[in-house]
């Protein structure tokens, strides 16, 4: 992953090649046009307007977009995101950046995960007390 946020640069052909459509950008990431829209919207990503208005976006955006959901599928919020992002960009070593993020999100994980166990502690303490209610039961089926 700190290989992937610091130094990978798309190859010469894609940062040579004309902006590329967002439809094109979505077969290459995997994303659908709807999820690289609402990036753009975030302003994670920088695109410029072609003359009739789309968006094209360089090679780069392709390399940032795998970032993006890398660290999206870590629940990384999107404030966070840009941070990292804008750091990036500026050619910046943001180790400590995503370092931070990772051990916040392991904290909010424990934390989460305490409360998991204290649910199923008291659901295990409810089921052992449990008691009948004494009201009627529905008759075994004649089948057995």
């Amino acid at each position: 992953m700190e290989g992937l946020l610091m130094v990978r640069r798309p190859d010469d052909s894609a940062r040579q090649a004309p902006g590329l459509r967002i439809g094109e950008v979505a077969r290459r990431s995997g994303l659908s046009v709807k999820t690289i829209r609402f990036y753009c919207d975030q302003g994670l990503l920088n695109t410029a307007r072609s003359e009739g208005g789309y968006r094209v976006f360089s090679g780069e955006s392709l390399v940032e977009l795998e970032i993006i959901r890398a660290l999206r599928s870590m629940d990384v919020p999107i404030a966070e995101l840009a941070r990292i992002l804008e750091v990036r960009r500026a050619g910046v070593c943001n180790c400590l950046v995503l370092k931070d993020s990772i051990a916040a999100k392991m904290t909010s994980i424990d934390a989460r995960l305490e409360e998991l166990q204290a649910m199923k502690a008291e659901l295990a303490r409810l089921l052992t007390s449990w008691q009948e209610c004494g009201g009627v039961k529905p008759e075994p089926s004649a089948r057995g």
